[in-house]
């Protein structure tokens, strides 16, 4: 078994211990264990430095510990350029994705990743079409969720956007690694950062 198909496993009994209804349909969409693999090559990110700097609560440590370990062997991406958010962000910015159209464990119909931000950054508002879920891993940091304003979120809670809403993250101190799920639509499509600027998944 390989690194990312560890963590899928890990995030999937994680997951599999929530009983909220909006994450049934996510986990129904689940790929089978013989889904297609793919090669993907490991990529480091600047990010990478604070990983094992964030909090997580005993719940959640399982599977930090799995990304912290894993880490190395994984595909980091970015969609930013420097112009976009500037150098800053780039620098404590970073996701990998292990289920999906990139992962290394491929579907069409879900979206599976850690984000990790490192600390002081706020990750603009946005949105896209796709619905999502997010789960904080380790580190606690501020939300917005449409209308509801900026709010504190600990590591092991649910964070549901449906499709088109408006969502950021900021953080303070301490780093976050958050899993994040997409479902529905095309999962390469890009978000839209208001005011202009476009993002991947995360």
């Amino acid at each position: 078994m390989t690194a990312a198909e560890r963590l899928a496993a890990a995030a999937r009994a994680l997951l599999a211990g929530f009983d909220q209804p909006e994450l049934a349909p996510f986990l129904d969409e689940w790929p089978a264990p013989d889904a297609a693999r793919r090669m993907v090559e490991p990529r480091p990110l600047p990010v990478l430095r604070w990983l094992d700097q964030a909090l997580a609560s005993a719940e959640t440590r399982p599977l930090v510990d799995g990304v912290v370990a894993a880490a190395g062997a994984l595909a980091w991406g970015q969609t930013y350029a420097a112009g976009d958010l500037g150098e800053r962000f780039l620098d404590r910015y970073g996701w990998s994705e292990l289920i999906g159209l990139r992962g290394p464990i491929a579907s069409d119909r879900l979206a599976c990743g850690v984000l990790l931000l490192g600390p002081g950054i706020e990750y603009p508002p946005h949105s896209h079409p796709a619905e999502e879920i997010y789960m904080p891993l380790a580190g606690t940091a501020d939300w917005l969720r449409g209308g509801e304003g900026w709010r504190s979120r600990r590591p092991g809670e649910l964070i549901h956007h449906p499709s088109g809403i408006a969502h950021a993250m900021r953080t303070e101190a301490q780093p976050l690694l958050a899993l994040y799920l997409w479902r529905g639509g095309d999962l390469a499509q890009k978000s839209k950062l208001l005011g202009g600027g476009y993002d991947d998944h995360a």
